[in-house]
Parts: C-alpha cells; structure tokens; sequence
C-alpha cells in the first residue's frame, strides 16, 4: 500500500492518456515527503490502478457528462498536514491532465483518501520492496 484507484466514465479516454496519468499520479506520490524529509509511501507498494466504468449514469444524463473519481487508500499513521500536502499536490496533477477535458464539456472529478486506522487483516506478499529497500 499506498493504491490509488481511478475510476472513470470510458468518454475520458477519448480526450485523457489514462496511461500518461496514472504515472504521473505514481511519480507525485513517490516525491512526497513528511515534515522530517522522509518519503512518506514506499517505492515497491506504490500502485496506480485505472478502470473505466463499464456502466455509469452521470447526473441527469441529458448532456455529455463525464467523471472521474481518485481513492488513495493508505494505512495508518500520517499526519493531517501530510494528509493535505498529498492531497493538494495529487489534486494539482489530476489538474494538469483534465482541465482542457473540463473547459470542453463537463466533467466531475473527485479526490478522496482513506486510511485505514483499524485494519482487521493485512497481509503482504511482495518480491517488489525487496529491490527498493536496498537502495533506501
């Protein structure tokens, strides 16, 4: 963990590269620091998922609506300030790759973020942190 999930009206593809935006997603939450300068998510669980919703209704369905709807879920023990921070600085990277899709027509983009402070099972089988604990 972190994951953040992107969940999407397929009418996006046609103005967005969903490929160019998750990673450019991944690449803001890897530079993400705490207030001691520490990265705040690790390299090897740091995921970017993207799905086009096979159905949607989108408000009254009269028009040419579209969204777009960002969960980062990220387990226990960040501060709120850090909270903020990536929240602001993922919501200015969703910006920079939708405002020219929201000027065409309208589109509703959602950013939220879930920690998970009781976590009843959590179980990690990974050969990906091993490559990046080496270097840290």
């Amino acid at each position: 963990m972190p994951h953040l999930v992107l969940l999407y009206s397929p009418d996006v593809e046609r103005d967005v590269n969903v490929g160019s935006l998750c990673r450019a997603l991944a690449d803001c939450m890897l530079e993400q620091r705490d207030e001691a300068g520490k990265a705040v998510f690790p390299i090897g669980g740091t995921r970017v998922l993207a799905y086009p919703a096979a159905h949607a209704a989108v408000a009254d369905g009269q028009g040419d609506y579209g969204f777009l709807y960002a969960n980062l879920r990220m387990g226990a023990g960040r501060s709120q300030v850090v909270h903020k921070q990536v929240g602001d600085n993922l919501m200015q990277v969703l910006r920079e790759h939708l405002d020219s899709l929201l000027a065409q027509r309208p589109v509703g983009v959602t950013l939220q973020i879930d920690e998970s402070p009781g976590q009843v099972f959590d179980a990690k089988h990974s050969s990906l942190h091993p490559l990046f604990n080496k270097t840290i």
